[in-house]
């Protein structure tokens, strides 16, 4: 049964604001896959930080396009489902990727992030860096580490001036008591 219009703008709506609140989206061919599955794919890319849709390639064309981003058109050729990364795009990839391998079914067509094209390798590559909250740490950790070592450069520097002025008051004491 086709769509109403209605039900095509509101689509396109959605996919929009979903697009909006994207960092990148991976899309797939999820033909074969059962309801069962569908749902269990579902729930991991929302356990990722994504959501997960089938989509009508027309009216996900229009709403690439309205929103902005590259269209990439041999992408939404065939059954197509996108995973839209609402969070951390890494998570997301590895989550697709990993059904992907368990089911046997969903291939990876590619993708968009920051409006550059992604291949399917390019998605694996994504896929592999570590987590946003990861990757925060290791650059504070890259920020402190010149901090403390200053700190400790500076320290020493003061335990060696404690030192000294500490002999010297041992050598003026023992001065003063020897007659």
């Amino acid at each position: 049964m086709p769509f109403t219009r209605a039900e095509k703008d509101q689509m396109i709506a959605r996919y929009r604001e979903l697009l909006a609140r994207s960092q990148a989206v991976i899309l797939a061919d999820y033909q074969g896959l059962d309801a069962m599955s569908m749902y269990r794919l579902r729930q991991k890319i929302r356990k990722s930080g994504g959501v997960f849709h089938v989509t009508k390639n027309t009216l996900l064309r229009i709403a690439l396009q309205q929103a902005g981003w590259t269209v990439p058109e041999d992408l939404l050729q065939g059954p197509t489902a996108a995973a839209f990364c609402l969070e951390d795009p890494p998570v997301v990839a590895k989550a697709l990727l990993e059904f992907a391998e368990e089911s046997k079914i969903l291939k990876v067509k590619g993708g968009l992030l920051d409006g550059r094209r992604l291949r399917p390798e390019d998605v694996k590559a994504l896929s592999e860096l570590p987590p946003r909250p990861v990757v925060l740490g290791q650059v504070l950790g890259a920020i402190q580490a010149p901090a403390a070592q200053l700190a400790g450069v500076l320290t020493a520097v003061l335990q060696q001036v404690v030192g000294v002025l500490q002999a010297r008051a041992d050598q003026l004491k023992e001065a003063s008591q020897t007659p």
